[in-house]
């Protein structure tokens, strides 16, 4: 496995749920660090890596977020199941009958999400999602008592359990957590490509975190560098798979990232969306546009820092976001980091200051 797959399966197979990143983050941080002039964590969580090229230049902000969905301990019954609390955006029909970890104070524990067996319901219901207020967590504990014997109380995180794998065609990477830690491993790659490069600005490689309960981390982690032009680089929606229109959602996989032009979060900066699909043009990068009408992204809460701030959502079209694995294509990636670097090397204080009031 070359570096960037044992990044890749180093940062998606790290476990890190909104509110606990912390593993997550240690694993960002021994990737980014040898690339950067200084690491330093806010006191939310983000991680912050800052890569001085002028430092008389303009600040850009590339954020990705640790946290990915999952669920929290809320009570345990008499017999030894667990009740729980989503923690980001879940749908019910991807939920059942799979694994999870619980994160206990005495280290990881197994569990399954389970419910009651169709065989014993009615006609009726069986045809209905069951509903996540229904379902519970078993791991294999006989009572209350031997569940907390085994490190669980309330509040504890759990997470969604998938390897990393590369699939047949090896292009196609599958597993957990792509949202959003692909974005993390672009940040990454950015300031790799940046180790040896003149770029006249100073760059900001950021792991937020918080991402999929509000935008949290962006908020303070843009407050903290206080950037003069922001990128959120995050999973979008791929529109290649059956049942998917092109008026629904029209990426696919290996076209190119997405230029987000409208998310429920805010509207893309004309300013920055033009130089970007500008530079993208010059140097043959492919990409698509995309618009997400249900969902924000990191932009949304970086462009209100302070008196404002110009930004635009970049997406990487994973299919199965929000679920237990999704899938994405490695060009995409490569093509994201190419797009970003080549933007930075571009955006000088003239250049900022044309953007910032175009």
């Amino acid at each position: 496995m070359n570096d960037k797959l044992t990044m890749f399966k180093e940062l998606t197979e790290a476990n890190g749920i909104s509110g606990n990143e912390r593993e997550a983050r240690e694993v960002m941080k021994k990737h980014i660090e040898p690339y950067a002039t200084e690491v330093f964590t806010d006191h939310l969580g983000s991680l912050i890596a800052k890569k001085v090229g002028d430092e008389n230049g303009p600040k850009v902000m590339v954020a990705g977020h640790l946290d990915e969905i999952g669920l929290m301990v809320t009570r345990i019954d008499d017999q030894g199941f667990l009740s729980f609390q989503t923690i980001g955006g879940w749908w019910n029909q991807v939920m059942l009958a799979q694994r999870v970890t619980v994160a206990t104070k005495e280290g990881n524990i197994v569990g399954i999400i389970g419910s009651k067996p169709p065989h014993i319901m009615p006609v009726e219901a069986r045809k209905k999602p069951y509903e996540i207020k229904d379902m519970f967590i078993d791991i294999g504990a006989t009572s209350k008592e031997e569940a907390e014997s085994f490190g669980v109380r309330p509040g504890d995180s759990v997470i969604p359990y998938f390897e990393f794998q590369p699939m047949k065609n090896d292009k196609l990477l599958l597993a957990k957590a792509w949202d959003n830690r692909i974005g993390c491993a672009v940040a990454i790659e950015v300031l790799k490509q940046l180790k040896d490069a003149k770029h006249p600005n100073v760059v900001y490689g950021v792991g937020t975190v918080q991402e999929e309960v509000g935008l949290r981390g962006a908020k303070t982690a843009a407050h903290a560098i206080q950037p003069d032009i922001g990128f959120a680089v995050d999973t979008g929606i791929a529109g290649d798979t059956p049942g998917i229109s092109a008026a629904d959602a029209d990426s696919k996989l290996g076209q190119g990232p997405q230029i987000v032009v409208y998310d429920r979060s805010m509207i893309s900066h004309k300013g920055v969306r033009d130089f970007v699909v500008k530079t993208a043009d010059q140097h043959n990068i492919p990409y698509q546009y995309a618009s997400i009408a249900a969902g924000g992204t990191d932009s949304g809460s970086i462009h209100l820092t302070a008196n404002g701030v110009p930004a635009l959502s970049i997406g990487i079209a994973t299919r199965y976001i929000h679920s237990h694995a999704g899938i994405i294509h490695q060009d995409d990636f490569d093509h994201a980091v190419k797009l970003i670097v080549e933007v930075i090397k571009g955006l000088d204080n003239t250049t900022v200051r044309a953007i910032t009031f175009d």
